[in-house]
């Protein structure tokens, strides 16, 4: 029973890791950002961008992040349909999620839509879960794809 109980524990503490993820992007704040994730991590946004998966540090997603977000006057994520795996100090976890951006301009066309879902590792150290591979995996993207030229 205690076992189940921990286990319960550490599921809840991964989401609330990867729901501050969302929450921090959408709010901007990138530091908060930053101590999502662990010291390196596996980067795939490739469904959404081709190339090749990378490795970056916090720091870079962030930055990447702050620079590639700045023109939008709102993001929102939502995300739901968790599913997590714990094994001792490591974990995956899966998600659905939506992203929308919103930036008013001329044409009414003001708003811009990703639907997909993410895959994550996580590793604790220091009773702390960090995300340390990172994946998105694109369904589709709706509305206004040249949002920040419109």
């Amino acid at each position: 029973m205690q076992d189940d109980l921990q286990t319960l524990l550490e599921k809840d503490k991964i989401i609330d890791v990867i729901n501050a993820l969302f929450i921090g992007t959408d709010q901007r704040d990138w530091n908060w950002v930053r101590k999502c994730f662990a010291p390196q991590v596996h980067f795939d946004m490739t469904s959404l961008t081709g190339g090749e998966p990378v490795m970056m540090t916090p720091k870079q997603i962030a930055d990447g992040w702050k620079k590639g977000l700045k023109p939008l006057k709102a993001i929102h994520h939502q995300s739901g349909n968790f599913i997590v795996r714990v094994t001792g100090d490591e974990a995956t976890a899966f998600c659905y999620a939506s992203a929308l951006h919103y930036l008013p301009n001329k044409s009414g066309r003001n708003t811009r839509t990703f639907v997909g879902s993410y895959d994550f590792h996580l590793v604790k150290k220091h009773d702390r879960w960090q995300i340390d591979l990172f994946k998105f995996n694109l369904k589709y993207i709706d509305g206004n794809l040249n949002l920040e030229e419109a």
